[in-house]
C-alpha cells in the first residue's frame, strides 16, 4: 500500500475500508474526525513512506489516539494484536485501522483526537448523579473474612473497623470457646452512614490454627469461599433468576499474622498460598504494639520477601480497569503490606480527647494515630478507596475463573456422556 493510500480521506476511500472488524452484518463506519486522526497518526509513524509502520510503535501510536488512560494492559492487548498480523515486524494500514477500530469499540476512553465535539450542553453529564442515586436506593454489600488463629485481636478489630460490635464473638452470646476443628460462622449487619446503607457480612475462621495438627486448616475456609461462588452461579444459571442475584462472595480475606517479629511460618505460607486462588488476600500484623519501631519494619520487610519468593499474591492485584495513577497507589499500598495493626473499641482520654486506644503502663496506643500504627491506612483502603475494587475483582477474576473451570467441567462431562 503507497503512502497517498494512507493519507486519503474518508470521503475517498471504500467504505468498507472503514467498518469495524468483527462486528458480524453490519457496519460501523468512522466518521470525519476519527479517520483524519486515524490517518495523521499513521502517516507520523510511517518515517519510510511505506504504507506500512514498525509493529514496536503500535502502543505508542494507541496512546496517541487513546489518551493518557490508555493503561498498560491495554497496550499489551494491543501489542498482541499487532504481532499476530504483522509481516517481518510491519504492520499495514488496513491491519492499522482494523485493530485501532476494535480498540475503539471496547472503551469509552478516547482521546481528544478522537472525541466528537459538542455544540452546546446536551445534559448526558447528569448520568453520574442518576447512578448515584440508584446505587444509594439499592444500598452496597460488602462481604470480609477474618482468618488466624485465636488470640490475635481479630473481633477487636473489626469492631475497631466499622465501630460497631461487627464481629460474631461481640454479638454471639457463648462463642468464646475455641472449637475442635476448624468452623465457619458468618454474621449480617446493616450499617447506615449518612444515608448510604451497607450490608456488611462478616465470616470467622474460629478454631483455624488452634489444633495440635493443622495441615490441611484451610479447605473448610476455602470451601466456604468456592460454595458462595456456587450459589451465585446456580442463581445465574438459573431460567427465573432474581432480577438483582444476592451478592455472598467473600469480598476480602483479612489474614492475621502473629506478631512474632521473625518470618511468616509455614502454616502461613501454605493457607495464604491455598486462598490467593479464590479471594482477595491482605495479610495483617495484629498486636503491633507489642513490637518496637525498629522490630516492626524489619518484621514487615521479612514478610514482604517471603510472599515474594513463594509467589503469592495478595491484593491490591493488576487489571485491565486500572488507571495509571491508580495503579502508583496500589504500588504504595503494596510497599505498605502487611499492615502493623493494634486493634480497640475503647475510648480513652488523652488531652481532653477521646480516642480509640489501649492503655498500657508506658503509654496510650492511639489506633488511629499514624505515629502508632498503620490501622488508619487498612481502615482508608478497605472502606475509603478500594472497597468497590475488591467487589469488581472479586467479580471479574475470582469469580469468573470458578466460573469458567464449573462451565468447562460441566462442558467435558456433558460430551463424555
Amino acid at each position: 500500500m503507497t503512502r497517498s493510500h494512507s493519507v486519503r480521506t474518508l470521503q475517498a476511500i471504500a467504505k468498507t475500508e472503514f467498518i469495524y472488524a468483527n462486528m458480524d452484518s453490519s457496519e460501523v463506519v468512522l466518521t470525519m474526525t476519527q479517520a483524519d486522526a486515524l490517518n495523521k497518526v499513521f502517516k507520523f509513524a510511517d518515517v519510510e513512506e511505506s504504507g506500512k509502520v514498525d509493529v514496536a510503535t503500535i502502543a505508542t501510536l494507541a496512546v496517541q489516539l487513546m489518551g493518557g488512560d490508555f493503561n498498560d494492559a491495554e497496550k499489551e492487548l494491543v501489542n498482541k494484536k499487532a504481532e499476530v498480523k504483522a509481516e517481518n515486524g510491519m504492520l499495514s494500514y488496513i491491519n492499522f485501522l482494523e485493530i485501532m477500530q476494535q480498540t475503539m469499540a471496547t472503551t469509552t476512553h478516547w482521546g481528544t483526537k478522537l472525541k466528537t465535539p459538542l455544540d452546546a450542553s446536551v445534559g448526558f453529564d447528569s448520568v453520574q448523579e442518576q447512578l448515584r442515586l440508584k446505587a444509594l436506593k439499592r444500598g452496597f454489600e460488602f462481604n470480609i473474612m477474618v482468618v488466624g488463629s485465636s488470640g490475635l485481636g481479630k473481633s477487636t478489630l473489626l469492631n475497631t473497623l466499622f465501630k460497631t460490635k461487627a464481629s460474631r464473638s461481640s454479638c454471639t452470646p457463648g462463642s468464646d470457646a475455641i472449637p475442635k476443628t476448624v468452623q465457619i460462622k458468618t454474621v449480617q449487619h446493616v450499617l447506615e452512614e449518612k444515608g448510604v446503607n451497607l450490608k456488611l457480612t462478616v465470616t470467622d475462621t474460629p478454631g483455624f490454627g488452634d489444633q495440635i495438627n493443622n495441615s490441611n486448616c484451610w479447605e473448610p475456609v476455602v470451601g466456604y469461599i468456592n460454595e458462595q461462588y456456587e450459589k451465585y452461579l446456580k442463581e445465574e444459571l438459573s431460567i427465573n433468576r432474581r432480577t438483582r442475584i444476592p451478592d455472598n462472595r467473600v469480598h476480602c480475606c483479612l489474614y492475621f499474622i502473629s506478631p512474632t517479629g521473625h518470618r511468616l511460618k509455614p502454616l502461613d505460607i501454605s493457607v495464604m498460598k491455598q486462598l490467593d486462588k479464590c479471594v482477595n488476600v491482605i495479610p495483617v500484623i495484629s498486636k503491633a504494639d507489642t513490637l518496637t519501631l525498629e522490630e516492626r519494619e524489619s518484621f514487615k520487610k521479612r514478610i514482604r520477601e517471603d510472599i515474594h519468593f513463594n509467589n503469592i499474591t495478595i491484593y491490591p492485584v493488576v487489571h485491565n480497569d486500572l488507571t495509571d495513577d491508580e495503579m502508583k497507589v496500589n504500588h504504595k499500598i503494596k510497599d505498605q503490606i502487611p499492615f502493623a495493626v493494634v486493634g480497640s473499641d475503647k475510648y480513652i482520654n488523652v488531652g481532653g480527647k477521646n480516642v480509640l486506644g489501649r492503655k498500657t503502663r508506658w503509654g496510650v496506643v492511639e489506633v488511629e494515630n499514624r505515629m502508632h500504627c498503620e490501622f488508619s491506612m487498612l481502615r482508608d483502603m478497605l472502606i475509603k478507596t478500594h472497597m468497590q475494587d475488591m467487589i469488581e475483582v472479586t467479580a471479574s477474576i475470582h469469580y469468573e475463573n470458578y466460573r469458567r473451570a464449573k462451565l468447562t467441567e460441566m462442558h467435558n462431562k456433558s460430551l463424555s456422556n
